[in-house]
């Protein structure tokens, strides 16, 4: 029988990474610069594995093989068989991570057996003054690109975006980033793990090597325009579903519940995750419910068709992604 199921956090220690996984989000670390909790992945090695209920223990990948398009969905089984489309993340940047980009699905097939990476970024919380990198300031070229890169001067090409709690941005594959220093965020992105890295601040590490750089790959995988439509604005109307992006690759939606709010997925033919953003409650199907609370994500199989959402004293707000 199957029912919303919580899976262990996998996490990442990164040469940017800081404390707010656990500080913030309750996350179990004991080391420091941990940078990414992995929620929700079948990316090879990196295996989520339940945490709660009668399933406790057994790999995704396990289950998808089992129970497929039950878990899934029809539609998205027949496209992506046992693999999870999605990789479902929470990032603390303590330092700048490097200038990067991802592949689009073509060329990361052609080059990696992979999908492409377009993801979605939401800002669950920022120091004063932090910022992301999100594409250039104007359209450029490759000549005037690598010019800049070759002078070590790229940063004065890029647009710099000032953010705080809430701010929403999605980053189509191609598109050159970097999230900043101070900055807690919810990523959604394509299965994938391809980055062209292509600045990294001429950090060192603790054996004073710099760390790989993608140059030439990036070359034909870079979005040279100026894109201005990566700044998502969305409702927060309370015990309703906020469209925030609907994708190809994704749809996500913003619910802030107070109280109750019951929540239909009749004819939704998809998985659907949440991600509380704020707050604690509890969700509620016909058969089992749970506790949810900051921090934590819950896969909710695609064979169930309703949930219950109750806050608790304050308001609740979740992230809902599915895949149409």
């Amino acid at each position: 029988m199957l029912y919303p199921l919580k899976f262990q956090p996998i996490l990442k220690e990164k040469i940017w990474g800081g404390n707010k996984l656990r500080t913030y989000l309750n996350k179990p670390d004991s080391e420091e610069n941990i940078g990414e909790s992995w929620e929700i992945s079948t990316v090879e090695n990196n295996i989520s594995i339940v945490l709660n209920g009668e399933l406790k223990g057994q790999k995704l990948d396990t289950l998808i093989q089992e129970y497929k398009e039950e878990i899934l969905g029809e539609k998205v089984y027949q496209q992506f068989g046992n693999q999870f489309p999605l990789l479902i993340k929470f990032i603390d940047a303590k330092k700048d991570l490097s200038v990067q980009l991802h592949p689009n699905d073509e060329l990361a097939k052609k080059r990696h057996n992979s999908f492409g990476k377009t993801e979605m970024w939401y800002v669950v919380q920022a120091d004063k003054d932090a910022q992301l990198i999100v594409g250039f300031k104007e359209d450029t070229t490759k000549e005037v690109y690598k010019t800049y890169l070759k002078k070590g001067k790229i940063t004065e090409l890029l647009n710099f975006e000032n953010i705080s709690q809430g701010d929403c941005y999605f980053i189509k594959a191609g598109t050159i980033h970097a999230i900043g220093g101070g900055s807690l965020i919810a990523e959604i992105q394509q299965t994938s793990d391809i980055t062209y890295r292509v600045y990294d601040w001429d950090r060192k590490d603790d054996e004073g090597n710099q760390r790989e750089l993608h140059t030439e790959l990036a070359l034909d995988a870079l979005d040279y325009s100026a894109d201005r439509s990566f700044k998502l604005e969305y409702e927060r109307n309370e015990n309703e579903i906020n469209n925030v992006i609907s994708s190809t690759y994704f749809t996500t939606g913003f619910i802030e519940t107070k109280g109750f709010f019951e929540r239909n997925y009749r004819g939704l033919d998809s998985f659907k995750v949440l991600m509380c953003i704020k707050g604690k409650g509890k969700l509620s199907t016909d058969n089992t419910s749970l506790n949810i609370a900051f921090g934590e994500t819950i896969l909710i199989p695609s064979k169930i068709e309703n949930i219950k959402i109750e806050s608790d004293d304050d308001v609740l707000q979740l992230l809902e992604v599915y895949i149409k």
